[in-house]
């Protein structure tokens, strides 16, 4: 089922599309720094620029909050973006050895907003439940997106697009990847997990996120636990050709662990 928004997981445990955040009463046509309480929360897209993961001289970067349906501002307000949905002419595609992906139809200037991955939202019992129920044959839908906060807390989001989602589903991993993930928040604190252009793409080109949340698979920045040598018949191999490819798919060993 075709969903251009992430919806309530079947366990009912988040609901995305439930209102939580306040408004603002900001009157003008697009908010602006910094009379909009949305804005001050942390980054907006015209002082962040979306700069890539590694151009970040702070250790932590800021949230993103857009403006929400509570809020006075237009249609129009620049901190609008995600919210708004896809805008760009993709295409899904069968690929030579990675079954279905998704390239774009048109030039993507780098910094723009592509898609969201967008499914049901899980609680984690049920995502691991989801998780440990499928076998080594059967493809992973399910995206796990960890937060740290600067006070040591760890949020966590589990989005499943296997039977609810939208064209997110079919981008394929890279360890070079053109996109990243940026976690948006616009009605309350469960995110949109938002894809950007990490760089100028051009059209035909195959769009590509690094599953496991970095941008380049540098040994350095990984924070990936290695798996078990029993643990490595369930992990896939990874065909994306790069030249800094890690021959499997990034591991998340926490949903098939067992207490």
């Amino acid at each position: 089922q075709y969903s251009p928004d992430s919806v309530a997981g079947a366990d009912g445990e988040l609901d995305p599309s439930e209102v939580t955040f306040p408004g603002c009463s900001c009157r003008s046509s697009s908010c602006t720094l910094p009379e909009c309480p949305c804005l001050c929360r942390g980054h907006n897209y015209s002082s962040l620029c979306l700069r890539l993961p590694e151009q970040q001289e702070q250790p932590f970067s800021k949230p993103v909050f857009e403006c929400n349906s509570l809020c006075c501002c237009g249609e129009g307000c620049q901190n609008r973006l995600v919210q708004r949905g896809l805008q760009l002419r993709l295409q899904v595609f069968r690929t030579q050895r990675k079954g279905w992906g998704v390239r774009t139809l048109q030039h993507i200037p780098r910094g723009t907003f592509v898609c969201e991955y967008a499914g049901e939202v899980l609680g984690f019992a049920e995502a691991q439940r989801r998780s440990q129920a499928q076998t080594p044959q059967e493809p992973n839908y399910i995206l796990a997106v960890r937060e740290h906060l600067h006070d040591g807390r760890v949020m966590e989001t589990f989005v499943d697009p296997t039977h609810v989602g939208n064209v997110g589903r079919f981008l394929n991993h890279s360890c070079e990847p053109n996109l990243f993930m940026v976690p948006v928040r616009v009605d309350s604190m469960v995110p949109k997990l938002a894809l950007f252009a990490a760089t100028d793409i051009a059209a035909g080109e195959e769009l590509s996120y690094d599953y496991s949340g970095r941008f380049h698979n540098l040994p350095a920045a990984s924070r990936e636990q290695k798996p078990l040598e029993e643990e490595n018949s369930l992990r896939k191999p990874c065909y994306c050709g790069s030249r800094t490819c890690a021959s499997f798919l990034p591991w998340d060993s926490s949903l098939f662990s067992t207490p």
